[in-house]
């Protein structure tokens, strides 16, 4: 299997070719939304963080900020700071450049003499930089290049009977062409880490998810929640899923079943390919944000209850297996695989063809959230936790 994809000067290959225009302090926020909303070819994103916090705070806003400079969609950054924040620009910048050989440049508002002049300086900059990656060409390349994200929300009974086990045998079939594929969500692995441990491809990483998925529920427990009683989420009890163990065992099989290779942190780029989890809160929009900051190139979010999330950096396709959903929710779902729960299709021939049209996707055809320009405000950084 191949798709066409921009290759970048780190040899990792791309499915999208933006100019990334990025706040790294919230006070820089709107200065870089006008930025990127004045050209085409632009991203942008809501980071309303940056300063006055602790390091470990820091550390995560960078995480996620240095991950979507660096992953592969992005052809090169215009940074915009305001210039007395602890994300101190020149300290950034040569953190992006540890990380990625593309091309990024930084402003501060306060250098630049105000808002104004920091939108014309930082357009001009942004312009010359999408006048580049328009010169570049998608090449033929192999599957095996795709770092694919998983992500359920919204679910309901037909998300663990049909829509995450087809996304399993998707992925699957991309590990054994050489990919990888990645999920995450570690509260929504509780009930179900025995089954993930058993899984792994060495007793580490059996080990590795057995201590987080055990912190995920011990750091719920020292705030005061008990997780077992706020799971499932109302939308989910309403589509029929009763415990957060039931919850727990739907949601596991979109893995499918290849072994765990790994057990990655918050937006950490995998470091071995094949089946990898992230681990991440339980918020669509933070996960989402992290396994894209960690380096994936399409998102494949399952849905029973239905969901509209997009993000600049990355597609995310929404697929589903509520037929009703996916009809009265058209603008925002793009694959409906209803035929498994009619029973006019088994679940190997819904991967199949739900395997083609992430390859259109990666060949250049836009998703419903794209089309529509979401993800902006959907791009979410964690806070960090002490909990291991």
């Amino acid at each position: 299997m191949e798709f066409w994809g921009y290759r970048r000067p780190d040899g990792k290959v791309g499915v999208r070719n933006h100019v990334l225009v990025v706040a790294t302090v919230g006070c820089a926020g709107e200065v870089a939304r006008k930025v990127a909303e004045s050209l085409n070819g632009t991203v942008s994103f809501v980071c309303q963080g940056g300063c006055a916090a602790g390091i470990k705070d820091l550390e995560a806003t960078r995480a996620v900020l240095l991950g979507m400079i660096a992953n592969p969609n992005i052809y090169g950054t215009v940074a915009i700071g305001l210039g007395c924040e602890f994300n101190k620009m020149e300290d950034f910048l040569a953190l992006a450049r540890e990380r990625t050989c593309k091309p990024i440049v930084g402003f501060t508002i306060q250098e630049e003499g105000g808002s104004i002049n920091t939108i014309a300086v930082a357009t001009r900059a942004a312009q010359q930089m999408v006048s580049e990656a328009t010169e570049c060409v998608r090449e033929l390349c192999p599957i095996s290049e795709l770092t694919l994200g998983i992500e359920c929300g919204g679910s309901d009974a037909t998300s663990g009977l049909v829509s995450n086990p087809v996304m399993g045998l998707v992925s699957d079939k991309l590990i054994a062409a050489g990919g990888t594929s990645m999920y995450s969500e570690t509260v929504e692995m509780i009930g179900a880490e025995h089954l993930l441990a058993a899984q792994a491809a060495e007793p580490a990483v059996a080990q590795r998810i057995l201590e987080v998925v055990k912190g995920r529920e011990e750091e719920q427990i020292r705030s005061g929640e008990d997780i077992r009683k706020i799971q499932p989420s109302p939308g989910n009890k309403a589509g029929g899923i009763t415990t957060l163990e039931e919850k727990s065992l739907g949601c596991v099989h979109k893995g499918g079943h290849t072994p765990v290779m790994e057990m990655c942190a918050y937006a950490q780029v995998p470091t071995r390919k094949g089946l990898v989890l992230m681990d991440t809160p339980c918020f669509d929009l933070l996960s989402v944000t992290a396994k894209i900051a960690g380096g994936c190139q399409v998102v494949v979010f399952t849905t029973g209850r239905g969901n509209t999330i997009g993000n600049p950096v990355a597609p995310v396709m929404k697929v589903t297996a509520n037929v009703d959903t996916y009809h009265h929710m058209l603008d925002n779902h793009d694959v409906d695989m209803s035929a498994v729960v009619a029973g006019d299709r088994s679940l190997e021939e819904q991967a199949d063809i739900t395997l083609q049209e992430i390859i259109k996707v990666m060949n250049g055809k836009l998703t419903k959230a794209e089309i529509q320009k979401f993800g902006y405000a959907e791009t979410v950084v964690s806070q960090p936790t002490d909990y291991i």
